[in-house]
C-alpha cells in the first residue's frame, strides 16, 4: 500500500521494522480487491462450503526488506521461530497472495518455498519465477516476462524497427526482463543501442548516464522494462530535459499506470506502445470501493491514511502521519515535510468528488489477476476438501489431505494442476512452470477528447502452448509522437538499397553497417541484402547493380553500318569478277584473252567470285552450319584460284627456262596444267571433309573476353585443321610467288609475270598484316578483319592479274593484236625468237607457248 520506507535513524544502533510512506492508491485497491474477492468466495455455496477463508495483510511497501520481514512474519507467527504455518491470529495459513513486484515475490519466494508453502503472484512476471527448481511453491495468474519480451520482439519487427534503447529498473523485474527481450531480439538479428538503469535510490549520476544516452542516441524507440513507481523520476527527467520525439515500448507495469499517464506528461511520452493485462470488468467491486469511511474501524490505519491522501486533510485524533516524504529530489536535496494538514477531515468528504487510482474501474487489469489469485487458491483448498479416502493422490494407499491438516506441499499438489474459468468466461489453466498462457492487449497512448490520457487498444497478442500471434485491428489508428505523427524511424543505417551490400563494421552492432555496391556481375535485388547474387552466365548486372539482365550479344549483323558496309563490298567485288568474266566471254577470241590459257582465266575468275562471297558467311548470327561453311568455302575458294594460277606460272617458268637456255622444250599440254589445278583442289577437299567429320566447327559464348558481352563466335574446332587447311593455300601461293618472279623477266609487250608476282605480293601482304591484326582485336571487330583480309586479297588478286587485260580490252583494242601481244626480243641463241604469245623450238620442230594455247 506504500510505495517506499522511511530511511533508517543511524543513531539507533538497534534494529527495528521501517516504517512506510508514500501511499499508494493503485495497492490500495488491489488490497480491497482481494478482500472483495474473499467475501465473495465466502458468500459462495459452490466453493468451500463450510469453511471461511480469512485474510492477514502484510503492507511490503515495495521493498525487498519489509517483503522478507512480512514471510518471516507468516512463518513464525511473529512471535516463534520455526513455521506453524499459522498466522497471528491462530488460523491456519493457507498460502500468500502476492506480492506486487517480481524483486518482492522473489526474495518473499525464496524463504517460503523452503517450506512449500503456496504463493500465488498477481503481477510479479520476471522469467526467473519460473524456475521450479528455486520457486517450486511459485505459482501465478499473469504470463512471464519470457512471453511479454517476445511479444515486444515481433512488435518491433512489425513496425520495422531494428535499432532499440532499453532502460530497466534496477531490479529483478527490470534485469531479467531487459535480458529475456536481448536474447530474443539478437535471435532475429536487431540490435541494442544502449542499455540504461534506472535507480532504485535515487543518483544524479546514473540517472544523468540513462538521461544522456536517450539525448545523443538515434534510436527513436526505447523499450521500459519497469514499474510506474520506479520510473517516475525519470519521467520528471524527461519533462526537465524537454526530450520529445521518442516512441517508447511499455511494459506491462506502466503502460495503463495513472501515475504516468498524466496530460502534463503527454508531449513526452504520449503514443507510448506496448502490452497490457487483459482488462475486465469485476461486478460489485466499484460499490465495495465506495463503502469506505474512517468512522466505520478507528483502528483501520490505512482508511485513515487514504482518507486523509485523498481529500488532503487531517483526520481527528489520529496518529497517522500526514504526507511524510523523505526522499531526495532531483536537486539532491531532502524533501521532508512533516507538517499536519491545516485542515481536518469532517467525514462529510464524498468520494464522488475524487478523480484517483482507487476509484477507477475503467482499467482494471491487475486488479483482475488479484481477483483470479484469490480464487485460484480457493479452487485448490476446494479441490482438496473434495477428495474422497482410498481415490487421493497422496501415498500410501492413495490417502487425502484434510482441511485444517494438511500439509503446505500437499496444497501444492493442487494448485500446479489447477483450471478453472474466471467470471468473465475466460479459461485459467495452470502449467508446470506456474504460468499462464491467454493473450495481452496492444495499447497506445492517445488524447482523449477531455484533454486526458486515453489507453486506446489497438490490437492483440495471443499466446497458447503451440502459437503466438501479434494481430492488429484494420480500423485502429495509432498516434506517434512524432513529426507529422508518421511512423518512428530508428536504425543505426538506413537499410542497403537494391544494388548494394551490408559491410559489417568491425566492433559494432551488426545493425549498423556501411553500403558497399556490388561488384560486376553481381547484384542484390532486395534492400538489405548480405551478400550480392552472382548472375547467371548469360547475364550480367545492370548498371545500378539491382537485377541481372539479359548480356548483349555481339556479332557482325547485317543492319549495322560496318555490316552493312563489308556485305556492300562482298557483292561490289563478286559484280566485278563476273564482269571481268563477261568481258572475257566477249572478247574470247582475242589473242590476250587466249594468251596463257584461257580456261584457267576463267577458274580464277569463278573461284574470285567464291572467295568474296565467302565473306558475307562471315556476317550475321553464328550458327553451326554457318560456321562449317564459312572457312571450308574459303579455303576451297583460295584453293581453286592459287592452283590455276600456279599453272600459268609453271608455263611462264618453262618460257623462262627457254629464253635463258639454248635448248628446246617440248611442249607442256593444257591437261597437265588442268591435273595441277584438279589434284590440289582434291587435296583441299580431302582435308575439309576429313576436317568436318572429325573435329567441325561450331558456335562458341565467348564470355571470357568481355564480362558484359556475349561474342557470338564460331570455334573453329581443331587449329590442326585449320592450318592444314590453309597451309594448303600457303603453300600454293608461295609455288605461284616463286614460279612467277623467276619469270617477271620475261620480255613482252604485256608482262603477265610481272602482274601476278605484284598479286602475289599484295596477297602475302594482306594476310602477313592481318595476323597481328586478328590477333589483338576481339568480338565483332575479330570477324571484321577477316572479312576485310579475304575481300583486300581477292581484290588485290583481281586487279593485278585482270585489270591490265581488261583495260587493253576496252580501252585499247588495238593493241589486242598477236604483235603487239607477243613482240620480238633478243634471246642468247639468235636463231631463237621469244614472245609470251609463242616460242619457235628448232628442236623437233614444235611450239612451247608461253600463252600455251589448246
Amino acid at each position: 500500500m506504500h510505495s517506499r520506507t522511511i530511511p533508517a535513524n543511524e543513531s539507533i544502533l538497534e534494529p527495528v521494522s521501517a516504517k512506510c510512506e508514500g501511499f499508494n492508491f493503485r495497492g490500495f485497491r488491489w488490497m480491497k480487491t482481494m478482500i472483495h474477492t474473499i467475501k465473495e468466495i465466502n458468500e459462495r455455496r459452490d466453493i468451500l462450503p463450510n469453511i471461511t477463508l480469512g485474510y492477514q495483510i502484510f503492507d511490503t511497501c515495495f521493498t525487498i526488506s519489509k517483503a522478507m520481514e512480512s514471510a518471516l512474519v507468516f512463518l513464525t507467527g511473529q512471535e516463534e521461530n520455526k513455521p506453524n504455518f499459522r498466522n497471528s491470529t491462530g488460523a491456519y495459513l493457507a498460502g500468500i497472495v502476492g506480492s506486487g513486484g517480481s524483486s518482492l515475490s522473489i526474495a518473499a519466494s525464496r524463504i517460503l518455498g523452503l517450506y512449500y508453502l503456496p504463493q500465488v503472484g498477481y503481477a510479479s512476471t520476471c522469467s526467473i519465477l519460473s524456475d521450479k527448481f528455486q520457486f517450486p511453491s511459485y505459482i501465478r495468474t499473469i504470463a512471464s516476462d519470457k512471453v511479454q519480451s517476445e511479444a515486444m520482439v515481433k512488435l518491433i519487427q512489425h513496425f520495422g524497427w531494428v535499432w532499440i534503447g532499453t532502460i530497466a529498473a534496477d531490479d529483478d523485474y527490470g534485469k531479467y526482463g531487459v535480458k529475456a527481450f536481448k536474447e530474443q531480439l539478437e535471435s532475429v538479428n536487431l540490435c541494442i543501442a544502449f542499455s540504461e538503469i534506472i535507480p532504485k535510490v535515487y543518483s544524479n549520476e546514473k540517472m544523468q548516464k540513462a538521461v544522456n544516452a536517450v539525448k545523443t542516441s538515434t534510436a527513436k524507440v526505447i523499450v521500459l522494462y519497469t514499474s510506474d513507481i520506479d520510473l517516475s523520476p525519470f519521467v520528471l527527467e524527461m519533462v526537465y530535459h524537454n526530450i520529445t520525439d521518442r516512441t517508447w515500448i511499455a511494459s506491462e507495469a506502466w503502460i495503463t499506470s495513472a501515475l504516468i499517464a498524466k496530460p502534463e506528461y503527454f508531449p513526452y511520452f504520449g503514443g507510448s506502445i506496448g502490452f497490457a493485462i487483459p482488462r475486465s470488468d469485476i461486478p460489485g467491486l466499484k460499490e465495495f470501493l465506495y463503502d469506505i469511511h474512517p468512522s466505520k474501524d478507528p483502528n483501520d490505519v490505512l482508511t485513515i491514511e487514504f482518507w486523509q491522501t485523498a481529500f488532503n486533510c487531517t483526520w481527528p485524533n489520529s496518529s497517522v502521519p500526514y504526507n511524510v516524504d523523505h526522499r531526495v529530489n532531483m536537486t539532491g536535496k531532502e524533501d521532508t515535510l512533516y507538517s499536519m494538514s491545516d485542515k481536518f477531515c469532517t467525514g462529510e468528504e464524498k468520494l464522488e468528488d475524487l478523480n484517483n487510482t482507487y476509484l477507477d474501474v475503467s482499467q482494471l487489469r491487475i486488479t483482475n489477476n488479484v481477483k483470479q489469485a484469490v480464487y485460484a487458491m480457493a479452487y485448490a483448498l476446494d479441490h482438496l476438501s473434495r477428495c474422497q479416502e482410498g481415490d487421493g493422490p497422496f501415498l500410501p494407499e492413495r490417502s487425502c489431505a484434510y482441511i485444517p491438516d494438511f500439509e503446505p506441499w500437499q496444497l501444492m499438489y493442487y494448485m500446479k494442476t489447477l483450471k478453472f474459468e474466471t467470471h468473465d468466461g475466460r479459461r485459467l489453466e495452470i502449467d508446470p512452470n506456474g504460468d499462464v498462457m491467454g493473450y495481452y492487449d496492444i495499447l497506445n497512448w492517445q488524447l482523449g477528447d477531455h484533454g486526458e490520457v486515453a489507453f486506446v487498444k489497438v490490437g492483440e497478442y495471443r499466446f497458447t502452448k503451440n502459437k503466438f500471434e501479434l494481430i492488429f485491428a484494420k480500423n485502429s489508428t495509432i498516434f506517434w509522437n512524432t513529426e507529422a505523427s508518421r511512423l518512428p524511424h530508428s536504425v543505426c543505417t538506413d537499410v542497403c538499397p537494391p544494388g548494394t551490400r551490408k559491410g559489417i563494421r568491425q566492433g559494432e552492432p551488426i545493425c549498423c553497417f556501411d553500403c558497399i555496391p556490388c561488384a560486376d556481375g553481381h547484384v542484390s535485388e532486395r534492400a538489405g541484402q548480405r551478400e550480392c547474387d552472382r548472375c547467371s552466365e548469360d547475364y550480367w548486372s545492370n548498371e545500378q547493380k539491382s537485377m541481372c539482365v539479359l548480356k548483349e550479344v555481339e556479332f557482325l549483323a547485317y543492319d549495322e553500318a560496318l555490316g552493312f558496309t563489308l556485305v556492300i563490298l562482298s557483292i561490289f567485288g563478286a559484280l566485278v569478277a563476273l564482269a571481268v568474266t563477261v568481258v572475257y566471254v566477249i572478247y574470247r577470241n582475242t589473242p590476250l584473252a587466249n594468251a596463257n590459257d584461257r580456261e584457267l582465266s576463267f577458274l580464277i575468275q569463278f573461284s574470285l567470285v567464291v572467295t568474296v562471297l565467302s565473306s558475307m558467311l562471315f556476317i550475321g548470327k553464328p550458327y553451326n552450319w554457318s560456321c562449317k561453311a564459312r572457312q571450308v568455302t574459303l579455303a576451297l575458294g583460295f584453293s581453286l584460284c592459287l592452283s590455276s594460277t600456279l599453272g600459268k606460272t609453271i608455263s611462264l617458268f618453262f618460257a623462262y627456262r627457254i629464253s635463258v637456255s639454248k635448248t628446246r622444250f617440248t611442249s607442256m599440254r593444257p591437261i597437265f596444267r588442268k591435273i595441277i589445278v584438279l589434284i590440289s583442289v582434291l587435296i583441299e577437299i580431302g582435308i575439309c571433309v576429313a576436317y568436318l567429320i572429325l573435329q567441325p566447327p561450331r558456335v562458341y559464348k565467348n564470355m571470357e573476353s568481355q564480362n558484359i558481352k556475349i561474342i557470338l563466335e564460331c570455334n573453329e574446332g581443331s587449329v590442326e585443321f585449320l592450318c592444314s587447311l590453309f597451309g594448303v593455300d600457303a603453300f600454293l601461293a608461295l609455288l605461284c610467288f616463286l614460279t612467277t618472279f623467276v619469270a617477271r623477266q620475261l620480255p613482252d609487250n604485256y608482262y603477265e609475270g610481272k602482274c601476278i608476282t605484284f598479286g602475289m605480293l599484295v596477297f602475302f601482304i594482306v594476310w602477313i598484316s592481318f595476323v597481328p591484326a586478328y590477333l589483338s582485336t576481339k568480338g565483332k571487330f575479330k570477324v571484321a578483319v577477316e572479312i576485310f583480309a579475304i575481300l583486300a586479297s581477292s581484290y588485290g588478286l583481281l586487279g593485278c592479274i585482270f585489270a591490265p587485260k581488261c583495260f587493253i580490252m576496252l580501252l585499247r583494242p588495238k593493241k589486242n593484236t598477236d604483235e603487239t601481244v607477243g613482240g620480238r626480243v633478243p634471246t642468247v641463241d639468235r636463231s631463237v625468237q621469244l614472245t609470251s604469245a609463242s616460242v619457235s623450238s628448232e628442236l623437233n620442230n614444235t611450239t612451247v607457248s608461253t600463252v600455251l594455247e589448246d
